[in-house]
């Protein structure tokens, strides 16, 4: 397989932004010894920086598994997109667009989100969190999403360049400095609260705010939720992990679903230990984000 490569040569963002991240994690530490609002703990704050670490091991190691299908369906492309200007500008609404629908089945199959729990296993919400990264995600296939844009005809490049740039947007997110944007950028980017909210354990919150750089797709698609000052965020996963052990963070749900479809009685059960939402059991026994949901506005949570 052949890639042609770019006309000119195409910026690395998270390469480039890698000193801006260690700076900015070190003066909201600084902000959080003056501002008890902001919370840093030591021991959470280097399993999160470890898992960074780890999930730029693991690119290394695993990352050419996605980017070989990624190559591979671009000799299948469906048009010849190009560089032109235009090209640019349609890439990266589709990226986004592709980012919210796995961010979403992240989610929604366990499959995934056995790879994105990871990031959600903090108890904090600070811009280290946002370091907090999977090392299983190309063992995991969530390449997929992306992978079906080479498929219409972008570049290879040109998709790794805009997923890149959203990554490092979504960098800045991660905190509780921020309050409120201006009405107009709450309205079309996603913003510290929006994201808090998708961080969020507290019924209200769950399931909610995918967005990568906009929040228009959750609002198109029915998944944005407000943050509420009358119900401040609680962060973490539903059954919260007791450890900053970096290997146990990253691989506790991928042991736990292979504990389940061990356990499973049926085929139907191993496709739904694998397949079915966080939780789901054939005997309705554990809580699913749907199910806490619906008992929360039944008033009984």
């Amino acid at each position: 397989m052949i890639l042609p490569p770019p006309p000119f040569a195409l910026p690395e963002p998270v390469t480039l932004a890698i000193p801006v991240f260690a700076m900015l994690v070190i003066a909201e530490m600084l902000h959080a010894k003056r501002n008890p609002a902001v919370t840093y703990e030591a021991r959470d704050a280097a399993a999160s920086l470890m898992m960074g670490f780890g999930n730029q091991v693991a690119k290394l190691l695993t990352g050419f598994i996605g980017a070989g299908v990624v190559v591979s369906l671009y000799q299948f492309r469906l048009f010849d997109i190009g560089w032109a200007w235009w090209a640019f500008v349609a890439c990266f609404f589709a990226e986004d667009l592709a980012y919210y629908w796995f961010h979403r089945i992240s989610h929604e199959r366990r499959w995934f989100w056995a790879s994105h729990v990871i990031h959600h296993s903090s108890q904090h919400y600070n811009l280290s969190t946002a370091l907090r990264q999977t090392w299983t995600g190309n063992l995991g296939f969530t390449f997929i999403f992306s992978a079906t844009l080479a498929l219409i005809g972008f570049h290879p490049a040109m998709i790794a360049m805009f997923a890149g740039f959203s990554l490092v947007y979504q960098f800045w997110i991660h905190t509780e400095v921020i309050d409120r944007m201006p009405r107009w950028f709450e309205a079309v980017f996603n913003t510290p609260s929006h994201h808090r909210v998708h961080h969020a354990t507290n019924p209200r919150y769950l399931d909610a705010n995918y967005a990568g750089v906009l929040i228009i797709w959750d609002r198109l698609f029915g998944t944005f939720v407000p943050e509420m000052r009358e119900d401040p965020p609680r962060y973490g996963i539903i059954a919260n992990l007791t450890t900053f052990n970096p290997f146990r963070i990253a691989f506790h749900e991928w042991a736990a679903m292979l504990a389940d479809v061990r356990s499973a009685k049926s085929g139907r059960d191993v496709l739904g230990y694998l397949f079915g939402p966080p939780g789901w059991t054939p005997d309705g026994s554990r809580d699913t984000s749907a199910g806490l949901k619906a008992k929360w506005k039944a008033g009984e949570v």
